[in-house]
């Protein structure tokens, strides 16, 4: 009988990881947020020990790479939480009216891109952490030029969303860096 394998190595022992630690039942901010930082740290995860490979495109004519990603939820992150929650006046980094794919296409080789990018994210994050602890409810609301108003709770749910569609984008990115692959 032969014992099946995986096609490659996983990114971490399953058994040694804590991302998805926090309670499965209880206060809904509490879910929420716990649920949002285990995917941001998957994220995290998918882009550690590639640093030269971290703007490697997926395949022609796409500007997918893992930098893109990171420099993507930097202005994701710094929309909603920014922009749309605090009302501030909160340009994206790296995107513009002029160059609307900007945070891919700019995911260029270089380390102080791909430090300008990890800044950003790291500074968006903690922002948005600080906003969610701060907040006196889940239904703060925000004004947002597409949805109209929003909630805290709507942000917070999106942003599980939005970080678990691109964190399958990082899975393929990542095994195509170096067959590394999962959770």
């Amino acid at each position: 009988m032969t014992i099946p394998t995986r096609r490659g190595d996983l990114f971490v022992d399953a058994a040694g990881d804590t991302r998805h630690a926090g309670p499965a039942t209880g206060d809904e901010r509490r879910l929420l947020v716990d649920i949002l930082a285990a995917q941001r740290a998957t994220l995290v995860l998918k882009c550690t020990g590639v640093d030269d490979e971290l703007c490697r495109r997926s395949v022609p004519p796409s500007t997918l790479s893992l930098l893109g990603l990171v420099r993507h939820l930097a202005d994701v992150e710094r929309r909603w939480f920014r922009s749309v929650l605090a009302g501030q006046d909160a340009p994206p980094r790296f995107s513009s009216a002029a160059d609307p794919d900007g945070d891919f296409g700019g995911a260029v080789p270089g380390s102080a891109v791909a430090a300008a990018a990890w800044d950003a994210w790291h500074a968006e994050v903690a922002f948005a952490e600080a906003f969610v602890t701060d907040a006196p409810h889940l239904d703060v609301q925000g004004h947002d030029s597409w949805r109209g108003t929003v909630s805290l709770r709507w942000v917070l749910l999106h942003m599980i969303e939005e970080y678990a569609r691109h964190n399958g984008h990082a899975d393929l990115l990542r095994e195509r860096i170096d067959g590394a692959i999962g959770l």
